[in-house]
């Protein structure tokens, strides 16, 4: 077999394509949490905390007086921490919806494997009842 055949073999087996496909909608239901947490959830957040953006929270290492990230990070060393609670905020997002649809996958799981009500029992054959009678009707003589 072939190094061409067998890389072939192994990129179309089931498993390399559903982690390809999970790994592409990931990615881009990535970009969406980031922008919900960017755009949608942080403005709550720093109008609650007096209107203040996170992204601009930051330590100037270089003795730098800007007043933007940006222009701080073009000046020499900042440690960013609001960019860094941005971020956090958005891997526990994140990491809550993943594990609200793990559990929501393994509750259907649950439900097909159980196992279905018994069956009510079938009725006896006719002739089985009457080989029945005779044999206790034999054993009482």
């Amino acid at each position: 077999m072939g190094f061409a055949t067998e890389f072939k073999e192994f990129a179309m087996k089931g498993n390399v394509i559903d982690l390809a496909v999970g790994v592409i909608i990931g990615g881009a239901f990535g970009k969406i949490v980031d922008s919900m947490v960017a755009d949608v959830i942080m403005p709550f957040v720093g109008m609650i905390f007096g209107g203040l953006d996170f992204s601009n929270y930051f330590i100037p290492l270089a003795g730098q007086t800007a007043t933007t990230l940006a222009e701080a990070k073009k000046a020499g060393a900042v440690f960013a921490y609001g960019s860094f609670i941005t971020v956090a905020l958005n891997f526990l997002i994140l990491a809550f919806i993943i594990f609200m649809m793990v559990r929501q996958i393994n509750r259907l799981k649950r439900r097909q494997e159980a196992p279905a009500a018994p069956a009510a029992p079938e009725p006896t054959p006719e002739d089985v009842l009457l080989l029945r009678e005779i044999r206790d009707s034999l054993r009482t003589r």
